[in-house]
């Protein structure tokens, strides 16, 4: 995959979506985003920041979060998916950024994903939206996107990821999350992607394929 090849889609889908990012819990500072993120596993992106918003102007800090009754953090956070779960895990992750980390969130791969329930994704979201550091969150959406453009072809995120940094120029790679989630909510949805209004179909293996088939 060549790099002007890339960045003509990344250029496309900009023009399209503007940089703004959609979502309320990847404008906040990082502990906010840790947290949301963690909230936004297998939830909605709408119902993540009600979610959030309801449970920071309750309890604001990790320190606050940290000795939170479990169950009003529970009341806080639905209608989220498993939300009896991740409040465990909310409070959990803001006991230990008090006892190791001194009430800040860590500004460091490896120690975020030493945190529980924190994988790749949400310490790469951490690390972009809540430091704005060169990070790549792969999601359901960038790691579908990237294969039906053809510019990759794997089965893991992990995969996905690395292989994106390697052909996505590093100027672009903060780009990358926001964009391909605002396609896949908007047009490349997973069952029955809107290929025909697609801005860039014809620069997709998948949109290619789409439209050799009518």
């Amino acid at each position: 995959m060549d790099g002007p090849h890339v960045v003509e889609v990344l250029e496309a889908l900009k023009n399209l979506y503007g940089t703004r990012p959609w979502n309320w819990h990847t404008q906040q500072k990082p502990f906010y985003v840790l947290i949301a993120t963690i909230l936004s596993q297998r939830t909605r992106d709408s119902q993540t920041d009600e979610a959030a918003q309801r449970l920071f102007s309750r309890y604001s800090s990790p320190q606050a979060l940290a000795s939170a009754p479990i169950e009003e953090i529970e009341k806080l956070i639905i209608p989220v998916n498993f939300y009896r779960t991740k409040a465990k895990r909310i409070k959990e992750v803001s006991s230990l950024i008090v006892r190791d980390f001194g009430g800040e969130v860590p500004r460091s791969f490896d120690l975020l994903t030493r945190l529980p329930g924190v994988g790749r994704k949400t310490a790469n979201c951490v690390l972009l939206y809540g430091f704005h550091e060169t990070a790549l969150p792969v999601d359901t959406h960038v790691h579908r996107i990237a294969n039906r453009l053809g510019w990759i072809e794997t089965n893991t995120a992990e995969d996905t990821e690395r292989l994106l940094k390697s052909i996505v120029p590093k100027e672009w790679i903060p780009l990358v999350n926001d964009l391909f989630v605002k396609h896949g909510q908007t047009l490349c949805s997973p069952v029955r992607p809107k290929c025909s209004d697609c801005p860039i179909a014809y620069l997709c293996k998948y949109g290619k394929q789409a439209f050799k088939g009518k």
